[in-house]
């Protein structure tokens, strides 16, 4: 006799012949029990690879960060260098998200753009403001160094630190880099940083190693250098650079930008005079200092 067959308990798993369950219906059954299948993964891992690598998405989001607050290439070494919490994660971003041609590496650097940008508007400084610039460097210490050897050259380099930069930093100047013998150096001030040389000037008097009394000359001109992360850059920067080179024997060399900003009366208070530098007849145009700019070599007491 045939029995009917009965209704399954709902309680109990429903048994099924694996010999007469179609792929769609496993597809089905796997997706309704929670796990997504394999192809979908791989559909969602290329659907991101895509995107994520796309040149116009990339081009899209770099034109956006253009339209946002800040350095719209912050995330380069330059625009990274320095303290603070942007940069350092940025730097961190970098090393993370190694491709530079990547959707998510952008969207990364964009949040943290906006981020030192609003750092920068709390802490109210101006991206590019009138500074000082104080370039220096020691005459005749190349030569010096190649005969005394490297033991007198670190010597002699750590007391000229001792003495010169005490007083600029004293006075607020910031340091923003040393270069062998030399430094650069940003002051709000233009009367503040003259002060400030001066003050290097005489305490390197007392510097002597192996014989060799470094000679420091300085070039100090006024502008708007392009602040970037905890460089400054830009044509007032090479102007700095260009002056201080006018002092071929030492001295002190200031720009006219720079000397129509103190006072006559701190002048005098300084003891010092600024007189005009005459080109050389024939000497060759300076590269990268404007024809119309005038030098004056400070003479003090």
């Amino acid at each position: 006799m045939e029995l009917a067959p009965r209704d399954p308990d709902p309680g109990e798993p429903l048994q099924t012949d694996p010999e007469l369950v179609t792929p769609a219906a496993a597809a089905a059954s796997a997706t309704t029990s929670g796990r997504r299948p394999a192809a979908s993964l791989n559909n969602a891992a290329h659907w991101w690879r895509t995107t994520n690598h796309s040149p116009g998405v990339v081009a899209f989001i770099r034109r956006a960060r253009r339209l946002l607050p800040g350095d719209p290439d912050f995330g380069d070494p330059l625009s990274t260098a320095g303290d603070g919490g942007p940069r350092a994660a940025a730097r961190a971003t970098d090393r993370l998200l190694g491709d530079r041609d990547a959707a998510s590496r952008e969207v990364s650097l964009t949040v943290l753009q906006v981020w030192q940008a609003l750092s920068e508007a709390v802490a109210r400084r101006p991206a590019n403001p009138e500074v000082t610039l104080v370039f220096t460097d020691l005459v005749g210490f190349s030569t010096w160094s190649l005969q005394a050897g490297d033991d007198a050259t670190l010597t002699l380099l750590r007391q000229v630190a001792r003495a010169v930069e005490p007083p600029l930093l004293d006075a607020g100047g910031h340091i923003v880099k040393r270069m062998g013998d030399g430094i650069m150096a940003v002051f709000r001030n233009p009367t503040v940083a003259v002060q400030a040389v001066l003050a290097a000037k005489a305490a390197l008097k007392d510097v002597e190693v192996a014989g060799y009394r470094p000679r420091m000359r300085v070039g100090i001109h006024t502008g708007h250098p392009q602040r970037l992360a905890a460089d400054w850059l830009g044509v007032d920067v090479n102007i700095a650079a260009r002056v201080m080179e006018r002092a071929t024997k030492g001295g002190i060399m200031i720009s006219g930008q720079t000397l129509d900003l103190i006072p006559q009366s701190e002048l005098d208070a300084m003891g010092a005079v600024a007189k005009r530098a005459r080109k050389p007849v024939f000497s060759a145009k300076v590269p990268g200092l404007p024809a119309d700019l005038a030098i004056y070599r400070l003479e003090y007491s």
